[in-house]
């Protein structure tokens, strides 16, 4: 299998990729917790190819795809200068997010996204991620050293979840 994980900008063929995983991501992350019904309802309605152009057309934001043999399986996004009320003051904090569809994973996967997500972040103190805590790849996240600082809700559906942070420099 071919992995490659690479910077992508807010293009049509981009925010395609993007889509794909998050409208998929979504339903397997919510599918045991949420009515069907109701995960199509938010996907219909919230997912805006307009508006992703926009935020990943932000200099200070950045988009990873994750390919194996050329399809889309996974993504990262960093919004740098996005802090949140739990973290140390006085540091450059960048929030991440960390997706990687549940009939893709594996460590090669997982690997080739953190190496290209932590190498885009080389110029910020803390990486922070609010992820849900039934999701797959927490315990992948802390096993690369994030810890849990507080509890919070998350996703569309705020459900439980963790804030958790990378002490970088």
């Amino acid at each position: 299998m071919n992995i490659i994980s690479k910077f992508t900008v807010g293009s049509e063929e981009g925010i395609s990729d993007l889509i794909t995983i998050i409208d998929s991501s979504v339903y397997s992350l919510h599918k045991e917790l949420i009515p069907e019904e109701d995960i199509k309802k938010y996907i219909a309605n919230n997912i805006d190819p307009r508006k992703m152009i926009n935020d990943l057309n932000d200099l200070s934001n950045q988009l990873i795809i994750t390919y194996a043999d050329d399809r889309p399986v996974g993504y990262s996004i960093l919004k740098s200068g996005s802090g949140h009320p739990d973290l140390p003051e006085g540091k450059k904090a960048t929030e991440i997010s960390f997706v990687i569809l549940s009939e893709s994973d594996s460590p090669e996967i997982r690997q080739s996204l953190w190496k290209k997500c932590r190498s885009a972040a080389g110029f910020t103190d803390i990486l922070w991620i609010n992820m849900m805590v039934h999701d797959p790849l927490l315990e992948f996240l802390k096993e690369s050293g994030f810890t849990i600082i507080a509890d919070a809700t998350a996703g569309p559906f705020q459900l439980p979840s963790h804030l958790l942070k990378l002490e970088i420099r």
